[in-house]
């Protein structure tokens, strides 16, 4: 195994990206190892979601106690300092190097443990990838995706990936037809992937005042519009109606699409109004 896995470096980002992955504050700084790290990432929320149930022999925990408690004694956590040592704090309070050494390798055993073990079941991640609703693996699927959203590093490159989940969920789509109710809660998801998707590149359009990301977004309607129209092929009548109100939906957002990109070239200022699909723009002065 790659030795630089367990760098020091490695093993805080990782730590942050699971602070980060759970609520906490974005630094907003993407490192090199962040791809590789995501699907780690998602084998940590999943297990703090849905933890696995196990049952812990006694003689394994009596063990992993005896072991721990070794450690600590080793390394001296939780021990007052020999008289040879240094003192533990300053007058402000702030830890000086003997212990804080200690805690820092501490820290790190445990990040590095918590990475180790992550690895051990990471393949599970890849194996989720043609997963469906109803999967055993697909709950990693989706946790996967929710990693990959927090390691983005703009509402840009947050708005592409949630388009990319919605193709996903296409896919997903053409394996449940004739299951009327899982094939329309995989379109509910495709559909609301797909606002978010919009909101954000229509927002990032409308802040720049040019239409770069609305070239993506029409890319991405154009290609999602025929692969939606494919599901249409030997439908039921109930997924027939189901899969028109994606169809109606991509029209409209490229409707939307459209009509900012008028106002971004007409001068327009920013829309103060907005809804689901991100900014709803005035139309152009003379314009019918």
């Amino acid at each position: 195994m790659d030795n630089i896995l367990f760098s020091r470096r490695r093993a805080e980002r990782f730590a942050q990206l699971l602070d980060e992955a759970n609520g906490a504050r974005r630094h907003h700084v993407r490192s090199r190892v962040d791809g590789q790290l995501a699907p780690l990432v998602a084998v940590g929320q999943r297990l703090t979601v849905d933890p696995p149930a196990v049952e812990v022999n006694p003689d394994f925990r009596t063990g992993l106690r005896a072991m721990l408690l070794a450690t600590a004694e080793r390394e001296g956590l939780g021990t007052a300092p020999a008289a040879s040592e240094p003192a533990t704090t300053t007058t402000r309070g702030r830890l000086l190097p003997a212990v804080t050494a200690r805690r820092a390798r501490a820290r790190g055993a445990i990040l590095i443990g918590i990475a180790a073990g992550a690895i051990a079941v990471s393949g599970i991640s890849a194996a989720s990838e043609n997963a469906v609703p109803g999967d055993a693996l697909y709950g990693m699927k989706r946790s996967t995706e929710r990693a990959q959203l927090a390691l983005a590093s703009s509402d840009i490159s947050r708005g592409q990936l949630f388009l990319d989940f919605a193709r996903t969920r296409v896919g997903e789509a053409a394996k449940l037809r004739g299951d009327r109710i899982g094939y329309s809660a995989v379109l509910d998801d495709m559909d609301a992937d797909t606002r978010q998707g919009a909101r954000l590149l229509t927002a990032a359009a409308v802040q720049r005042a040019e239409p770069g990301s609305l070239d993506t977004l029409n890319t991405f309607v154009s290609g999602q519009r025929r692969a939606v129209s494919g599901l249409l092929d030997g439908s039921t009548r109930a997924d027939r109606a189901r899969t028109q109100r994606s169809l109606l939906l991509l029209d409209t957002i490229r409707e939307r699409s459209d009509a900012l990109r008028a106002a971004i070239a007409c001068g327009l200022p920013a829309p103060t109004a907005s809804d689901t699909l991100g900014p709803n723009p005035s139309a152009c002065p003379g314009a019918r």
